[in-house]
């Protein structure tokens, strides 16, 4: 049985161990700003905020990513209305890929969006909705390996989608600010695992 726990605890420590932090809580070293709108770190969290174009924004980590399973922590204020891509690549604030949808209540949090292609691809049930905590800390999941991509809403499964496209790309993860002005979303404890 002592066997067994040992197993266990190493178990445990490998798979925490196997995720790195890509948000220092410091500065925004190994990510990139595209756009106007604003990103800054304010005691140890990451914040981005409406700018005076009130326009789309990003800020992209700048190494890319394929398979992996990335948790973070958000909180909206205002309309807050944001998102997660994964396997992007941006000119200017134009961007290709997919994102898992962080936005306020009714507006499909968890859902994957195709921007500049296909728009929705899935939402998730409207009853999973409650899962979201609007103006408090909330915690995504977003699991993408091969052109399979789950989603989970404080521990609540949002989303499963397979998908051929997905499948074949690759390419940075990154945080949007929807333009339209009036949007301030806070992050912390942003962590991927390579998978």
């Amino acid at each position: 049985m002592r066997t067994l726990i040992i197993a266990l605890l190493v178990a445990v420590s490998a798979n925490v161990s196997a995720q790195k932090k890509i948000f220092n809580g410091k500065d925004l070293k190994g990510w990139k700003i595209y756009g106007t709108e604003k990103w800054y770190v304010q005691d140890g969290l990451l914040v981005c905020e409406s700018g005076p174009d009130k326009g789309y924004g990003y800020l992209a980590t700048e190494k890319q990513y394929r398979d992996f399973e990335l948790s973070l922590e958000f909180k909206q204020e205002a309309d807050g209305n944001s998102g997660v891509f994964f396997r992007s690549s941006i000119e200017g604030t134009k961007i290709t890929g997919w994102q898992a949808e962080v936005a306020p209540p009714g507006h499909n949090t968890g859902g994957i969006y195709e921007s500049y292609g296909r728009g929705w691809l899935i939402k998730p049930d409207p009853e999973k909705d409650k899962a979201l905590k609007y103006g408090d800390w909330n915690t995504m999941k977003i699991r993408v390996v091969g052109g399979v991509v789950e989603t989970w809403l404080n521990g609540e499964p949002m989303i499963r989608l397979e998908d051929e496209k997905i499948a074949q790309a690759t390419g940075s993860i990154a945080l949007q600010i929807h333009d339209g002005g009036g949007i301030k979303v806070y992050w912390r404890n942003i962590k991927i695992k390579e998978l």
